[in-house]
């Protein structure tokens, strides 16, 4: 098949939804399809490159005045790319990642033409909020939810599929958006990286907790930080922290206030092979997010056999099975993260078994079998033409 993705964020963007495309697009060459991105410039103007097989059309964009590392397309300019992109592609199957301006317009030329169309939904508004010029809170948060929510919906339904990570990630669609019948269609992971990484790392004589992710409000890595400033002083423990974003610096001041500087090392922006190694020399993963539709992370650092402390909120569970392969706790309670983190940075068999059990976990969110379950969405799709919504 030609397929054609449309995004709103692709790599060198670094976030799960970027990730999820580019591994889906790379994946989809590899089975032989030919494979088209629409994504926003990552310098302004407009471009084609090619990116290991996948042909990506860069749309013409400007940086958000707000965030240093986003960038933003102009409605008024990518309508018209996006459907001279389109026409000239002609996709058997378009695939549309988000409902902001290239997605959109995807979707709308979609429709234009007649090609079929399958959304798949990595939004929540709580993910944006922290991105506004202004505060956002109370009753005027929860009006832009409702209206965000809202406006997914009208470009949402013009599609014949419509999929989610996670079941939970469906509920909500069905919930917020009123999208019934939404597949949950993991993400998906090919563990081997991160298990050959974990195998090479060096056995680490002080435990590490890692955190991987944006440093933006709805991460809330200073509870994390706080709770590891809580920790039982005979503790041992060193806290890595990788990704940029904007409360690094708040959190950079709540470390030295914390007095845990030697303790702590932010990374930063790395490298995919220093990502790598950084999930293999780490002994707890933490996730303390409570905005998480599935959480790519998380599922790489499961790949790489570690055992999760994260937050009982969205989607987390399906990932974090309390006892099993980790420890939940609820959002806010930095005591209870504390005394959950204390539990395994003391306790190196619970650390292995509970590695071991994110493993065979893990192995339910294949991107082999990510990529079958797509390959039939489109075939699907594809044989019902634009008959209406296919029934799940």
């Amino acid at each position: 098949m030609k397929i054609m993705i449309g995004c709103d964020t692709y790599p060198t963007d670094v976030n799960g939804a970027a990730r999820f495309a580019e591994r889906l697009s790379i994946g989809l060459v590899g089975r032989g399809h030919e494979v088209h991105v629409a994504a926003p410039s990552t310098t302004g103007p407009v471009g084609v490159e090619e990116r290991d097989g996948v042909v990506v059309h860069r749309v013409r964009s400007v940086r958000y005045p707000f965030h240093e590392e986003f960038r933003i397309c102009l409605p008024w300019q990518t309508r018209p790319e996006v459907a001279a992109i389109m026409k000239r592609v002609r996709p058997d199957v378009v695939h549309t990642q988000a409902h902001f301006v290239v997605g959109r317009y995807t979707a709308r030329s979609a429709a234009e033409l007649g090609i079929p169309l399958v959304a798949t939904n990595h939004f929540m508004p709580e993910n944006l909020t922290d991105q506004l010029p202004i505060p956002v809170h109370g009753s005027i948060a929860r009006l832009g939810c409702r209206l965000a929510w809202r406006d997914l919906a009208r470009v949402f339904r013009q599609a014949q599929v419509v999929t989610a990570p996670t079941p939970r990630a469906t509920e909500l669609l069905d919930s917020e958006a009123k999208i019934s019948g939404a597949l949950p269609i993991s993400c998906g992971i090919d563990a081997a990286p991160y298990a050959a990484a974990a195998e090479a790392a060096p056995r680490n004589v002080i435990p590490r907790i890692l955190f991987v992710g944006r440093l933006d409000q709805e991460k809330r890595v200073g509870e994390l930080i706080d709770a590891v400033s809580a920790l039982p002083r005979s503790t041992p423990y060193h806290l890595e922290i990788v990704g940029d974003g904007t409360m690094r610096e708040q959190w950079k001041a709540q470390v030295r206030a914390r007095g845990i500087e030697e303790h702590t090392t932010f990374r930063g922006f790395v490298s995919e092979a220093e990502l790598l190694e950084a999930y293999g020399r780490c002994d707890v993963f933490c996730m303390p997010g409570v905005a998480e539709l599935q959480s790519l992370v998380t599922l790489e650092s499961m790949s790489a056999g570690k055992p999760v402390v994260a937050a009982d909120a969205m989607a987390l569970p399906h990932l974090v099975h309390p006892g099993r392969n980790g420890w939940l706790y609820p959002p806010g309670d930095v005591a209870a993260l504390s005394d959950r983190l204390a539990g395994l940075l003391t306790d190196s068999d619970m650390r292995r078994r509970m590695g071991a059990a994110s493993r065979e976990i893990v192995r339910r969110h294949s991107l082999e079998a990510t990529l079958d379950k797509f390959e039939d969405v489109y075939e699907t799709v594809r044989g019902a033409g634009r008959q209406g919504r296919t029934a799940a």
